[in-house]
């Protein structure tokens, strides 16, 4: 609340509040996070998601199935192949925040609060 005691937000939907919840639900899963992470910066097809991962394809696959039906990735098709990108800026955002938020609650200076090139071998 802010000093006059107005609401800082407006108040949310049933629906939409199932929406983020099953948001969240998505990111419960260390696999997709993994995913998500390694598509903050670029498009990947399932087997090269799978080697960054360390998972099988067809695990992936799935993870990537669910991640599609909850709006968080998008494909493109070149040929016979499908890549895969975050849908929007929002769930850059979102990922980028969780894990940032995730690396403060460890020992040592947060990756993020790094130089630009120890980031970029650190998220590489």
């Amino acid at each position: 609340m802010n000093a006059d005691n107005q609401p800082c937000r407006r108040k949310l939907d049933d629906d939409q509040v199932g929406l983020v919840v099953e948001i969240f639900r998505m990111l419960a899963d260390a696999t997709r996070v993994q995913i998500l992470w390694a598509l903050v910066d670029c498009e990947l097809s399932v087997n090269d998601l799978a080697d960054g991962v360390g998972k099988p394809a067809a695990s992936v696959s799935q993870h990537l199935a669910k991640l599609r039906m909850a709006r968080l990735v998008r494909t493109r098709r070149d040929g016979t192949s499908i890549y895969y990108s975050l849908e929007n800026d929002h769930v850059r955002q979102l990922v980028t925040d969780a894990v940032f938020n995730a690396e403060h609650a460890g020992p040592g200076i947060p990756g993020h609060h790094r130089s630009a090139a120890e980031l970029k071998v650190q998220h590489s």
